[in-house]
């Protein structure tokens, strides 16, 4: 399949020759569908609280003790798509065309004083003309100009505020963790994936207002930026299932998606994560909110710690012993405690010390607590109740793709799902000895994706690695947790920056 300079394209970039074989044959035999038992629901695989158990969550995350708290934030990628309907509205402009103001552009000229971005001796007062509109695109997204339309996310100007500061969405990350991932000796580490050619960007955002923010809080911020591998970036193949090739003949790779971030995961040392999206911030009149909930899930991710731990110690109490009412009285407490709290039904054999040991190894595993937000419509992984190849079941974030849309079943279940995951988890990576997980041994290998791409206008097929939230933690043991919507504000294109939300 491959010739010696093919070989030594893919030893450069860090992997084997047999592991892009496995990428191209994965491209002809395709991801099987996932089994949906059910969409997971409040009262089916949803946790709803009310306050006082809200209340109890927070208070738990008080004060229970941790080896460190640590926030991770995708940034990945540059904020194109972001910006795709204004590049597009920018492209009929020049070719002397006027989109109108009804459209994005026209929407984006009209509103451009209310973004944070927005400066008078940049645009100057908007006019309702086809002029202003080409005018203020081209600033927005050129060079010379602010140049949005190459630079990522993280280092935009979200959010302007009464008294003139203006916050960058990674200044907002660090404003919400000093408000909520805050450790005993009075740091806040966060760690956040970006991609090289934006490290100087980042590492600029950031100068820029650490030091103020750490004498305004009274916190010291500890940050770190980490890239996706090279080596996890996989092979593209033609439409007809052969490795694509570049105009030079050589193979072209693209990034796996943020499953491939699996790899930065299981690097991080702290045994408490948090993972939010970088543009999933608001302004900070919802700083109390967010951080409420945030601590919520972290309690609740603590409690299912030391419960799962408690669970653990029983077994191995007995597990050594002949068989016994107190055996069984245990193996009773973890399989109900597996199936009502975690939706986790498993045929364990019969055979009482067997039994112990299914029990212990579906219990043993890294911990995660999903927000979950009510399904308005935004887009965002959905719920559900997912029976495994070894038969049994257990929670999982599902992406439509993942689903057989031929299936009247599933797109029953699909339809019926009340709610969506933000990208707002945290993560327990120890287990009940305080040992770290190697988080590579619970990634479900069938879970990934194919997708459509194109390149200098060819069409190829494009594959992702079991996405971080799905696939990555298909293995993990999971809990559900309804959140206030107001604590899921993306800015998935430019005019969002619009909503309440991200105004002052």
């Amino acid at each position: 399949m491959f010739n010696e300079r093919d070989s030594r394209q893919i030893k450069e970039r860090g992997t084997s020759v047999e592991t892009v074989e496995g990428q191209v044959e994965r491209f002809a035999k395709g991801f099987p569908w996932m089994d949906i038992v059910a969409p997971a629901t409040p009262g089916n695989g949803i946790v709803v609280l009310d306050e006082a158990q809200a209340d109890a969550a927070e208070a738990y995350c008080d004060k229970a003790e941790c080896a460190g708290r640590c926030k991770f934030v995708p940034a990945s990628g540059a904020a194109s798509r972001m910006f795709k309907d204004i590049f597009s509205g920018l492209d009929r402009l020049k070719a002397g065309e006027d989109p109108g103001s009804c459209s994005p552009v026209g929407k984006l000229a009209s509103g451009i004083k209310n973004f944070a971005f927005w400066s008078d001796d940049l645009f100057g007062e908007p006019k309702d003309c086809k002029e202003f509109r080409q005018k203020a695109a081209s600033i927005l997204l050129e060079e010379p100009g602010l140049g949005y339309g190459s630079k990522p996310k993280g280092v935009l100007k979200f959010h302007r505020y009464p008294d003139g500061e203006v916050r960058t969405a990674i200044a907002e990350h660090l404003v919400e963790a000093q408000k909520y991932m805050r450790n005993a000796d009075g740091t806040a580490n966060l760690i956040i994936t970006i991609s090289p050619e934006h490290r100087e960007l980042f590492e600029a955002a950031v100068k820029e207002v650490k030091a103020e923010y750490e004498a305004r809080y009274g916190i010291t911020y500890s940050i770190s930026f980490t890239y996706q591998d090279k080596a996890t970036d996989t092979v593209a193949v033609t439409p007809e299932g052969e490795p694509f090739r570049k105009d030079d003949g050589s193979l072209l790779f693209r990034p796996a998606g943020h499953g491939a971030l699996i790899y930065n995961l299981n690097k991080v040392e702290d045994e408490i994560v948090s993972i939010k999206n970088i543009d999933n911030v608001s302004n900070e009149r919802f700083l109390e909110v967010t951080a409420r909930w945030k601590k919520v899930l972290m309690g609740k991710c603590l409690e299912l710690r030391d419960q799962i731990k408690e669970l653990i110690g029983k077994i191995d109490a007995v597990a050594d012993e002949p068989y016994s009412e107190k055996a069984d009285a245990v193996c009773k407490e973890a399989a109900e405690f597996l199936d009502k709290v975690l939706c986790v039904t498993l045929q364990a054999p019969c055979e009482q010390a067997a039994r112990l040991k299914a029990l212990r190894s579906k219990l043993d595993r890294p911990v995660r607590v999903c927000g979950m937000v009510r399904n308005e419509g935004e887009p965002g992984g959905g719920p559900f109740i997912v029976r495994g190849r070894d038969g049994s079941t257990n929670l999982q974030i599902l992406e439509s793709v993942q689903i057989n849309p031929d299936d009247p079943s599933a797109k029953e279940m699909l339809a019926g799902a009340t709610h969506f995951n933000p990208v707002d988890l945290v993560c327990c990576l120890r287990d009940h000895e305080g040992k770290k997980f190697n988080l590579l041994d619970h990634v479900d290998e069938e879970a990934g994706f194919i997708s459509s791409k194109s390149f200098q206008g060819r069409e190829l097929k494009a594959l992702e690695l079991p996405g971080l939230w799905n696939g990555s933690m298909s293995d993990w043991n999971t809990l559900f947790v309804e959140v206030p919507l107001e604590t899921f504000n993306p800015v998935k294109v430019v005019l969002d920056l619009l909503r309440p939300a991200h105004q002052s």
